[in-house]
């Protein structure tokens, strides 16, 4: 078993790949981009075909320390030679001890080693680590335990902070429409993912503001669980059932593409349903666009485009609201910027230091992006000591803890060898929904 740390310390790479890797719990896949492209490739778990999904499994021989992954595992599964270990992803998040051949693994160790195996797939087009310059994980949703494991996983990996990124699908979503020809996004786009149960999302773009703000929505439909060799007689009911929620969500709504994402749509029921999607429309199918959405968002990463000049992404990962204080500066009351709306909020951190003019309260100034409604919340520092007015300097971190919730800690540093330190420290929590 391979272990996901390492006691070397990583090393800043001098390599230009950039790496989009798409991990589901049931199937994986990767989109690179190489010096020059304008648009990444998908990696096929099979030479010479487009299959591009590689199942997110383990295969391990039993008694001994041997390991396989993808359609390596699934056939030794079927040969009755491995012990298959699926839901990786969902195992690492769970976070238990897993008994595999009557021993325990960690979770993350078994992803850690999904996602190493796997990136060998890239051997024939590159060298890893060497050739590679930083990698965006997606994944459906982010939230702070998903975060806590794609980060083990990089960090299993060998790789530095700056060499790591994570995004939601919505966002890989945007990402790759926004990189496509502009006709096709200049009203909604409509996508629906038949991967396993019916998920359908609706791009759509505010271009009345500046920068403009483009927004994903999305919807489920859990009943409409992927259908195998579905009988002759109900394929009808089928379609017209999709053909039903189509028309809803087209509905007061000018559609200028749709894409058709997951196995499921290759099915014989769907001609009733696509004749309806390509009336005045282009359509597309295929499976690969979060992974290449994931490549297109590290290229940005790397080296924004105009796009991120632009327009800027609101998803359900980004902070919504603009984070201030009220402040003295040259005696004048200013606005001092503390955090900043359209970042992801896993990615936000910041510290500064202010002197106290008098009191022992802060003014926190929210500022919604999309409604536009300002609020003041107000934290008050009871048992800080009283001092002079100036006399006392306090460190202030931020970070946040959700979309719509910030973690303030205030820590009193005192005004040098007049006045020490007290070492208290205040945590709070702002509300930041917008």
């Amino acid at each position: 078993m391979e272990s996901r740390k390492s006691n070397k310390k990583p090393k800043r790479n001098s390599g230009s790949v950039l790496i989009g890797y798409d991990l589901g719990n049931l199937n994986s896949q990767i989109s690179y981009g190489k010096p020059g492209a304008t648009e990444p490739e998908t990696v096929s778990a099979v030479m010479g075909t487009e299959q591009y999904n590689i199942p997110t499994v383990l295969g391990k021989k039993p008694g001994a320390s041997q390991w396989s992954y993808g359609k390596e595992a699934l056939r030794w599964a079927d040969m009755e030679e491995g012990i298959l270990v699926e839901n990786l992803f969902e195992l690492a998040l769970i976070g238990e001890s897993v008994l595999i051949d009557g021993e325990g693994f960690d979770p993350v160790a078994l992803l850690t080693l999904f996602v190493k195996r796997s990136l060998s797939l890239l051997s024939m087009e590159m060298s890893l680590p060497s050739d590679l310059d930083a990698i965006m994980f997606t994944v459906e949703k982010l939230d702070m335990r998903s975060i806590e494991v794609l980060s083990a996983v990089a960090e299993g990996l060998e790789l530095l902070p700056e060499q790591y990124f994570f995004q939601s699908y919505r966002e890989s979503i945007y990402q790759y429409i926004v990189h496509q020809p502009k006709e096709l996004w200049n009203q909604h786009v409509l996508i629906f993912d038949y991967s396993v149960f019916l998920k359908a999302y609706v791009l759509e773009s505010n271009r009345k503001t500046t920068p403009m703000v483009v927004f994903v929505e999305k919807m489920e439909y859990p009943h409409l669980i992927r259908t195998y060799g579905l009988a002759e007689e109900k394929r009808q009911e089928w379609s017209e059932r999709f053909l039903e929620i189509a028309e809803q969500l087209g509905c007061g709504r000018m559609i200028s593409a749709v894409f058709l994402l997951g196995d499921g749509f290759k099915e014989a029921w769907t001609g009733e349903f696509m004749k309806f999607l390509c009336r005045g429309r282009r359509v597309f199918q295929g499976n690969n666009m979060y992974s290449k959405g994931a490549c297109h968002g590290v290229m940005e990463k790397r080296k924004p485009s105009e796009i991120a000049v632009s327009q800027v992404f609101l998803g359900e990962d980004k902070l919504k609201a603009n984070i201030g204080m009220k402040v003295l500066r040259h005696g004048a009351e200013s606005y001092f910027a503390v955090l900043d709306a359209g970042v992801n909020w896993y990615e936000i951190r910041n510290q500064y230091q202010l002197i106290m003019e008098e009191g022992n309260e802060l003014s926190f100034i929210v500022t919604s992006l999309t409604g536009g409604v300002v609020t003041e919340q107000i934290i008050t520092l009871e048992g800080l000591p009283e001092r002079p007015a100036r006399t006392t300097r306090l460190l202030i971190q931020i970070r946040m803890l959700a979309a719509k919730k910030a973690q303030v800690t205030v820590t009193d540093m005192g005004f040098g060898a007049l006045f020490p330190a007290s070492g208290k420290k205040w945590v709070r929590e702002l509300d930041v929904t917008s």
